[in-house]
């Protein structure tokens, strides 16, 4: 159902949906509702192209929990990284993807852990695509670049955030952990960090940097397709928190 909703209200979606819906009352001759539909529509689209929606939306989400460089983390018993590549790990959404500009979290996950901020590292993310667990795939790029495999702990059941804590949380009792070192992006941040304190934790917050930043060729107020293309990634943040909240899962 959450797929759905996520998937209906994508602003292009929704903006052909409604068309769509004005058209069939303009047969209908519902006129005034026709136009609503399709203004609507049209005005959805049209907000969420503007940079400007991103930058104080997807901009409030990011700062509620401010970046901290990772030298500058304190010390923890472990590191969790739960699952995800907002806006395909770009540095910066308003910009083109390059392989070579992107942060992933585990990006974040292996500073960390090479700062000596935490002795161990747990991934948390089942397979979405394929049969390779996202956690799996974190554990082997974190192998490849020099983290032991023994002080990886590998959780790979979880489909959303809830589970990323329900499933991380399992792991830490059975460790005695209490103090972790949150890694997700800065978008998903508080959302992760309010799963993980209805579980009772007070993590710490290491985010990636934040990615909704606007370059100074790009103007906030005329539409942009990036923009436009990354809303997906908002809007997604928006409904799990009132979802989540609406079921007590936060």
């Amino acid at each position: 159902m959450k797929s759905f909703l996520i998937s209906l209200i994508i602003p292009l979606n929704l903006c052909i949906f409604l068309v769509i819906v004005g058209a069939i009352l303009t047969i209908l001759r519902r006129r005034i509702l026709a136009f609503l539909s399709i203004t609507t529509g049209i005005l959805w689209l049209l907000v969420w192209s503007l940079p400007i929606t991103s930058l104080i939306l997807g901009g409030y989400l990011e700062n509620k929990y401010p970046y901290i460089p990772p030298p500058l983390q304190p010390t923890a018993e472990a590191i969790v990284v739960f699952g995800g590549n907002t806006a395909n790990n770009r540095i910066n959404w308003f910009d083109a993807y390059p392989t070579s500009k992107k942060h992933a979290r585990i990006d974040t996950a292996d500073d960390l852990y090479f700062m000596e901020k935490a002795p161990k590292i747990i991934v948390s993310g089942a397979a979405l695509d394929g049969s390779t667990s996202e956690a799996k795939g974190m554990a082997t790029q974190l192998i490849q670049r020099g983290v032991p495999k023994e002080v990886i702990r590998i959780e790979n059941q979880s489909t959303t955030t809830r589970e990323n804590g329900f499933y991380v949380d399992k792991i830490l009792k059975q460790e005695g952990i209490k103090q972790i070192l949150l890694v997700t992006s800065s978008l998903h941040m508080p959302r992760s960090m309010a799963v993980m304190h209805k579980l009772g934790y007070q993590p710490i917050a290491a985010a990636n940097p934040p990615q909704i930043i606007l370059p100074d060729t790009v103007n906030p107020f005329l539409p942009n397709a990036r923009a436009l293309e990354a809303s997906r990634s908002i809007i997604k943040e928006y409904l799990g928190l009132l979802t989540y909240r609406l079921r007590g899962w936060i």
